[in-house]
């Protein structure tokens, strides 16, 4: 049975979340934190995945990508790509088919990877931490995914998941999955005919900022509006503390840390720790040593100063909270809480900013980091058929207007607006077409200029192919089902062809006729389904051969990577004996060699040793293994006659420990028996004493 699991998938950190034991869990990776860098790097040998990519990061700068979320489905000439590589220290490139890739070193050579390829490298090392935490069978993932993604993204994620193994149930916005965490686990929601509950949610993370307001009921979601600001988040305050440094140390030190992408990259992740510590204290100290041409860097900053640097920021702060409730036809008054999640919400002058967008006080009932995880777990779990979970329902909204396009014939329309901007979904319409034949469909956004920029009007292209005519028909009605799924996904979920019939209907008896009367009827026509039609699909998902061909690639990967991890661990294994093993011999076995044993053993150790560190530095895991057994077949000899020992200094001690406690029993019991026998003669003296004399 596969454990339902959540992934919140970060710019920064992403957090796993498993649904089990009657609730929801986070998932600690293999350092016991409860998130996990959202990065991939590249070395001599493997990669750097998660928290091993993080800890390499500034020795390995060009060859790890971070802000993995942000270029998938990125077009090269998309005017947001400019915006994006600012942030990136690792080369962007264009790709064949228009998209942006990540070029690196890896294992001395040049490759190429789409932010495709890079997510699924990601996630399959998530699902693996996953795994090896729970010792679970996991093979279904809910994804939480910015709301602003559109479908091309949301089947590259898919796409990435299916590479890395996994099953994507539900591709899900992030902050409806907040959401859903807040409706599932409240217990005071109102009830049947009782006003909903108002929820404004504010979610700002690393790289975006998202509003969303939902309507709540005991068991139920409805999601009224949403809106977003794509680049307002904490790297953007990290960037204006980092920008304010460089123009200070290339005025007090002479360096510019621009020129030195390591450089710029430890000053950044020392402005992200003072960003934190500034909103808990009005003023910290700021220090890195060596930062470039060996000069050590220090200064200070106050809140004041971090505040005047982000104003541009704040004085975004209340467009996606204006938009969210445009959408969702409602004033701030309107509006019964505001939940704040994200750990940028944690900046004092950005709460406050918000607080005011509102005119109302914030309120923190969610994890600020883990609500979006947690809820995205509990939606897997609805889509599992093997987990009972309390009902809950939930509809999210379209942020823009879908229109199904075909072929003109005769008087019918061409298009159709199928589902509104604002409307929900999961949802399904079903429309009636008059055909001459085999037809294709497209779906595409009804209004392209209101896309974000760069964004394709193409949905999805379908060919529906097996009308057929009867005698004397020039067209055929063709039942069509429309729907957006889940996911946010829009599909065609099956067609068909349909007649009208001549049948006999039994028409009622009227109230005053005789019970025996017979019964009449009348002819009728009725519309039947005839055939099934085959609905081909051409959506942004990969091939079946293209996927199976990155699957292959991703297995290959994975595997010389855990290759490379236990011949490392063999190379410590053997390193540890070495040393190990030469202590004790002037120790613990030195009683139980010979000293032609010991001589012949040193002599091994010290070749081994030798060797370790000159020809076998970068060896394979069979000549570490074959190195180790080799000391082995004799340092185990002489740690066996060791052990032996030992076990007969045990069993002689447990002998003794025994003997005196049998002892002890003994002497016990026959100072037992003699207070008895002392305490039965007093007795008898008292009842002698008793006996009166003539």
């Amino acid at each position: 049975m596969s454990t339902p699991f959540g992934l919140d998938l970060g710019n920064n950190n992403s957090v796993l979340a498993v649904a089990r034991n009657r609730g929801i869990d986070i998932v600690v990776n293999e350092v016991s934190n409860r998130s996990t860098p959202s990065l991939v790097g590249f070395g001599q040998k493997n990669r750097f995945l998660g928290e091993a990519g993080k800890n390499k990061q500034t020795s390995n700068i060009k060859n790890t990508v971070d802000n993995l979320k942000r270029i998938v489905g990125l077009n090269y000439e998309d005017p947001d790509f400019k915006q994006e590589a600012k942030y990136f220290s690792s080369k962007l490139v264009k790709l064949d088919d228009g998209k942006v890739g990540a070029q690196v070193r890896f294992a001395g050579e040049q490759h190429t990877y789409s932010a495709t390829q890079l997510a699924a490298m990601f996630i399959n090392k998530v699902k693996n931490t996953v795994v090896s935490e729970t010792k679970a069978s996991i093979t279904d993932v809910a994804i939480a995914v910015p709301a602003w993604y559109t479908e091309e993204q949301r089947y590259n994620i898919a796409d990435a998941a299916r590479i890395a193994g996994l099953n994507p149930v539900r591709i899900v916005n992030d902050v409806t999955a907040a959401a859903v965490s807040y409706g599932v686990f409240k217990t005071d929601l109102p009830e049947g005919d009782e006003k909903p509950r108002i929820v404004a949610f504010v979610d700002i993370g690393h790289s975006s900022y998202t509003c969303s307001i939902g309507a709540f009921k005991k068991g139920e979601l409805k999601v009224l509006g949403t809106a977003y600001d794509k680049h307002f988040g904490g790297r953007d305050f990290d960037r204006a503390i980092t920008e304010h440094f460089a123009d200070e140390f290339k005025t007090k030190y002479k360096i510019d840390i621009r020129e030195n992408a390591k450089a710029y990259n430890r000053v950044l992740t020392g402005a992200e720790r003072l960003k934190k510590v500034l909103s808990a204290n009005t003023a910290a100290p700021f220090s890195v040593e060596s930062v470039m041409n060996d000069v050590d860097v220090s200064s200070q900053l106050t809140r004041e100063e971090l505040e005047e640097l982000v104003k541009p920021l704040l004085e975004r702060v209340t467009d996606p909270v204006t938009k969210a409730l445009k959408e969702a036809n409602l004033s701030v008054d309107d509006v019964d809480f505001v939940e704040i999640i994200g750990g940028t919400t944690r900046i004092p002058c950005l709460k406050n900013a918000v607080s005011e967008a509102f005119n109302k006080p914030l309120s923190t009932t969610l994890n600020q980091d883990e609500a979006i995880a947690k809820g995205a777990a509990f939606i897997c779990a609805i889509h599992s058929p093997t987990m009972r979970v309390r009902p809950f329902k939930f509809e999210d909204i379209h942020p823009y207007s879908v229109s199904y396009f075909w072929d003109k014939q005769e008087e019918d329309e061409d298009n159709l607006e199928v589902f509104p901007a604002g409307s929900s979904y999961p949802s399904t319409k079903l429309i009636t077409l008059h055909r001459t034949g085999d037809f294709s469909m497209e779906a595409k956004y009804t209004n392209p200029n209101v896309l974000p920029t760069g964004t394709a009007a193409e949905i999805a292209k379908w060919n529906i192919t097996g009308v057929k005519l009867n005698d004397g028909q020039t067209s055929i009605p063709v039942k069509v089902k429309l729907r957006c799924d889940p996911s946010g996904l829009h599909i065609i979920e099956s067609a068909y062809t349909v007649e009208d019939i001549k049948v006999q209907e039994e028409v009622p008896p009227a109230a005053d006729a005789p019970e025996d009367a017979e019964p009449e009827y009348r002819e009728v026509t009725k519309t039947v389904k005839k055939d099934n039609l085959v609905v081909e699909a051409h959506t942004f998902a990969l091939s079946e051969k293209d996927l199976n061909s990155l699957i292959e690639k991703e297995n290959e990967l994975a595997a010389q990577d855990k290759l490379v991890a236990e011949t490392e661990d063999r190379k410590n294994a053997l390193e540890e004996y070495i040393y190990t093993l030469r202590g004790k011999l002037d120790e613990e076995y030195k009683d139980f060699a010979s000293d032609d044993e010991k001589s012949r053993l040193r002599d091994m150790l010290a070749k081994a040793e030798d060797w370790l560190y000159d020809d076998g530095y970068d060896s394979t895991k069979a000549k570490y293994i074959a190195k180790y057994e080799e000391l082995a077949s004799l340092g185990n000899i002489i740690r066996g006659r060791y052990l032996a020992k030992e076990e007969e200094k045990r069993q002689a001690l447990r002998s003794k420990q025994e003997a005196s406690r049998m002892a002890e029993m003994a002497e016990k019991m026959a100072a037992q028996r003699k207070a008895e026998a002392e305490k039965k003669d007093d007795s008898k003296a008292d009842a002698e004493g008793d006996i009166e004399l003539d």
